[in-house]
């Protein structure tokens, strides 16, 4: 049994729906769906009842429930409790980032921070999806959080808890296999395999989706939602993760919306280029580093967030 499965129970018992626990927690609804069968598997009975309509608990649900509330409070007291035990690493600033900007983002930003910010800093990093980054974050097990922000799909983190600091912006558009990919040199102009828009009106474009429950898939429907046509986009394959679609579109199987760092290399060696002119179908998102408020933190900031704090809030703009 899984903890996120008693999370997710506790989010159904709130909400009544599986597809908005399912959009709050971050992940498909089918995945959700399939989370709560593995409890009530694990239990060994119905916890909820499918047949009424809003979704609603049976009573061996509603025990549970209560259960459910008592275990997570009482894992989380112990997890607290084995931290105050913990005397190594405390020189070592814990991130919480999400995949995308896991492998693409963070290297960079951190290696042109080492250069410049005089403090030894010793880093750890736990690549997770966005809900499970917020997630370790707000439950304290690191020191800071970085995720990207965009109107679409906003972090819910209490602004009298949680400060921020802007680290740059990222721009989400298009990006296809060029037409012409055993030719493509580096800087060499090569025209798209699948052009946004294509290049007869109506034509279906294989499209490379993020899963609906996604953070991506929330910023992507803004942008179609804003096209000044429609784009006749035919999804044929979806992902949770950026990563994952960068790959199918190296193969050719489509386009897929993606952040720029994440394709940087592939744009310079021609294997990747735009889908649509520069300007349109993007969306530009900031990334944001967050860390608990010192006045109403649960435990004493660790001098070299606190000296990295301090040294990021000086600078303007800030390393990226």
């Amino acid at each position: 049994m899984e903890t996120k499965w008693l999370e997710d129970f506790v989010s159904l018992a709130e909400t009544r729906s599986f597809s908005r626990s399912a959009q709050l927690r971050h992940v498909t609804q089918p995945a959700f769906s399939r989370r709560i069968q593995a409890l009530e598997a694990w239990t060994g009975i119905d916890l909820v009842d499918r047949s009424s309509y809003p979704t609603r608990l049976t009573p061996a649900g509603e025990t549970f429930h209560a259960q459910a509330l008592e275990l997570l409070e009482l894992l989380n007291a112990t997890r607290n409790m084995m931290r105050g035990f913990q005397a190594a690493g405390q020189d070592t600033i814990e991130f919480a980032v999400p995949h995308t900007l896991a492998f693409t983002f963070f290297p960079h930003w951190l290696m042109e921070l080492r250069q410049h910010f005089n403090g030894a800093m010793k880093t750890r990093l736990t690549a997770l999806n966005v809900h499970d980054a917020v997630l370790r974050f707000t439950e304290g097990a690191c020191d800071l959080l970085i995720a990207y922000h965009h109107d679409a799909a906003p972090l819910q983190l209490a602004h009298e808890r949680y400060e921020m600091l802007s680290l740059g912006t990222e721009t989400l558009a298009p990006f296809s296999k060029p037409r012409a990919a055993d030719t493509a040199r580096a800087g060499a102009r090569t025209e798209p395999l699948f052009p946004l828009p294509p290049v007869r009106a109506g034509q279906p474009v294989p499209y490379l989706a993020y899963a609906s429950g996604a953070y991506m898939a929330r910023v992507v429907e803004k942008i179609l939602r804003r096209a000044e046509v429609a784009l006749p986009l035919d999804a044929v394959y979806e992902t949770d993760m950026a990563e994952g679609l960068k790959a199918m579109a190296l193969e050719g199987h489509g386009l897929a919306f993606l952040p720029e760092s994440s394709v940087r290399q592939e744009l310079h060696a021609g294997r990747l280029v735009r889908a649509s002119a520069p300007g349109r179908f993007e969306a530009t998102m900031e990334v944001r580093l967050y860390r608990e408020r010192p006045e109403v933190a649960r435990h004493a900031a660790k001098a070299g967030v606190q000296a990295l704090w301090e040294f990021l809030g000086a600078q303007v703009p800030a390393p990226r």
